[in-house]
């Protein structure tokens, strides 16, 4: 429905927004609507990749395609991560897809690992009831549309080995963001 005398159509509620900022790590977006997050994506070379690293339509919703700054709050906690503060994530309501409980159960416990701890996707899997499941955890980690607010990069691999990181600079930003949490 358009809005009388502007000739310009009121924004739909159900269009997702994305804000697009710079941090030390790269260009990070978020994606989401109302205060939840639909998704987030760090390690970008630029603004516009970070904008069009959702695609159009996600999860059935159309995505505005002007960038705003929808969620200042949540923008700013991420800005000082980036630049090497201590902030929690745990708070931060998340529009997750449809997964099994052992997904959900992997989730619960990643979400729950402190600032600067690290944790095998064996331990992963152990402390979810399922202790011969660390490549499952690997795959529930690569499919993380959160990095950060679920902190996959503080799942490693066992013997020190870093496993894997999805995000654009892959390894190399996951080693960035555990040496930011062990300063």
């Amino acid at each position: 429905m358009g809005q009388r005398g502007t000739g310009k159509l009121a924004p739909s509620p159900e269009l997702l927004k994305v804000s697009v900022f710079a941090t030390p790590l790269g260009y990070w977006a978020l994606l989401g609507r109302d205060k939840i997050l639909y998704a987030l994506t760090v390690g970008q070379p630029d603004a516009r990749t970070a904008q069009s690293a959702f695609a159009d339509p996600f999860d059935g919703l159309a995505i505005e395609q002007t960038v705003s700054d929808w969620y200042p709050e949540l923008r700013q906690r991420l800005e000082r991560y980036a630049a090497g503060d201590r902030v929690k994530f745990e708070d931060v309501k998340l529009h997750l897809p449809a997964r099994t409980p052992f997904q959900q159960q992997i989730i619960d416990v990643t979400r729950k690992l402190k600032y600067g701890e690290t944790i095998t996707y064996g331990e992963l899997a152990a402390r979810a009831e399922r202790p011969r499941a660390a490549r499952a955890v690997g795959t529930v980690m690569s499919s993380n549309r959160f990095p950060i607010i679920i902190p996959c990069h503080r799942v490693v691999g066992a013997g020190g080995g870093l496993g894997g990181y999805s995000a654009p600079q892959g390894l190399s930003l996951k080693t960035q963001l555990l040496e930011l949490e062990q300063r």
